[in-house]
């Protein structure tokens, strides 16, 4: 199901006066400010829909990804959504916490997934970038946090060596991960 916006309901045959008369009656539901789903919709993560919204190059990062991955048990308090550094971080209603990465290197481990229950889809970063990302920003996000994602990685079979092609690639990064990966062996 697509969301609708005031500026793109027409499309959908409804005029900004019909669509806010459809939330109010209960027809649609209002998911966060200027962001509407049908009320008969699946059920679906509001703020993975939001994110997609707002920026169609959000992608979910650090422990967010980690916990999608289930590499990490920790349940963040907000979405980890990065987008390219310099880019204006969108106002939000929903527990999203944006991340700016460089720009150069904001596409390397990207993929695109859909969000259940949506037509839509959103970038999430792959398990090696997400371990490579939590090592980098590690003053920001805890090293705890990198070495029990590196140690479930590795205990499922994480082969070491796309790790550190990917961490390699980053600023800041390879010289932790090898770090942590000679210890751990």
């Amino acid at each position: 199901m697509s969301t609708l916006r005031p500026g793109t309901a027409e499309r959908a045959g409804l005029s900004r006066s019909a669509l806010y008369r459809a939330a109010r009656e209960g027809r649609l539901e209002r998911i966060a400010r200027g962001i509407y789903l049908p009320a008969d919709a699946p059920a679906a993560d509001w703020d993975w829909i939001e994110a997609a919204t707002r920026r169609p190059d959000a992608t979910i990062c650090l422990a967010s990804a980690l916990a999608y991955h289930e590499l990490t048990d920790t349940i963040p308090a907000a979405l980890d959504v990065a987008i390219p550094r310099g880019s204006r971080a969108p106002a939000s209603t929903g527990a999203i916490a944006w991340h700016q990465f460089d720009r150069t290197t904001f596409d390397i481990g990207r993929e695109e997934i859909p969000i259940p229950g949506t037509d839509q889809s959103i970038g999430i970063y792959s398990p090696e970038r997400s371990i490579a990302d939590t090592f980098r920003l590690r003053s920001e996000v805890g090293y705890e946090l990198s070495r029990e994602a590196l140690k479930e990685w590795l205990r499922r079979g994480g082969k070491p060596a796309q790790l550190m092609e990917i961490a390699s690639r980053l600023p800041r990064a390879k010289s932790p991960v090898l770090q942590a990966l000679e210890v751990l062996a």
